[in-house]
């Protein structure tokens, strides 16, 4: 007899084949995306919604970028204590943050949507991005960009803003090919993006990718905990083993 969770796992596996058969999202969301970024890999990549839980995740994944990387996302060479403070402040439930984990449930790319605070400028937020060093080279940060877009523009905002030092070439890049306008004071700059109006196509790709996320996550969720269990399972075998070995005696 199906439970409502293999009911819900069935259905959401569907989605899954049905997404991916139509080429990972709608026409009407593509000019949203990097598209030099999209044209070198068009693979899917499963960006999920963190919540507090995933705070020590995220300061691990942030400690564990070089000085010079610390540099570029922060501005400054952040030490471990600014890292901590910096995630301990990440409010959940005025912001978005979103992460992509590796089958081993490891966070090693996260961006932050920040909202903001004065209700003069509700429609804007702020992006920032970090991916690890040996998960370059794949588009991570230019999928979490355009996901990060996605996802404001269904929340009504219609000013994406992103201020980076003009040496971190990487994310002005992305913004570049989002079609932001980047400007450039000195050893910082600043780009905007405008975000059109939110549609049911966009609505209903966004939530999509959010359901495709989550199913991936739960898998490798039930793989990580299999392989733990294994794990258990295995050191209990060499237990008995040596146990035997050891009362035969020379």
């Amino acid at each position: 007899m199906n439970t409502p969770s293999d009911s819900r796992t069935k259905k959401l596996t569907s989605m899954l084949r049905q997404f991916w058969r139509s080429g990972f999202g709608t026409a009407d969301a593509a000019p949203l995306a990097p598209t030099g970024v999209a044209r070198k890999s068009a693979s899917w990549v499963p960006i999920r919604s963190l919540s507090p839980r995933h705070k020590p995740r995220i300061a691990r994944q942030l400690r564990a970028l070089p000085n010079a990387d610390r540099y570029l996302r922060f501005g400054y060479a952040a030490t471990d204590e600014q890292i901590e403070r910096y995630v301990q402040g990440l409010n959940f439930e005025r912001d978005e943050i979103f992460g992509v984990f590796n089958r081993r449930l490891e966070l090693v790319a996260m961006a932050h949507l920040a909202y903001s605070v004065d209700p003069k400028w509700a429609t804007c937020a702020e992006f920032g991005v970090s991916v690890s060093p040996h998960q370059r080279g794949k588009g991570l940060g230019a999928k979490l960009f355009a996901h990060a877009v996605m996802h404001a523009r269904n929340q009504g905002v219609n000013l994406l803003f992103i201020h980076a030092l003009s040496e971190n070439v990487a994310m002005l890049k992305i913004a570049r090919h989002a079609g932001a306008v980047v400007q450039r004071d000195g050893s910082e700059s600043e780009a905007y993006l405008s975000i059109p109006e939110a549609t049911l196509d966009s609505q209903l790709n966004g939530l999509m990718q959010e359901q495709m996320a989550e199913l991936d996550y739960q898998l490798k969720m039930q793989a990580h905990q299999f392989r733990q269990w294994l794990d258990t399972v295995q050191e209990i075998r060499r237990g008995v083993r040596d146990a035997r070995h050891s009362t035969r005696g020379p």
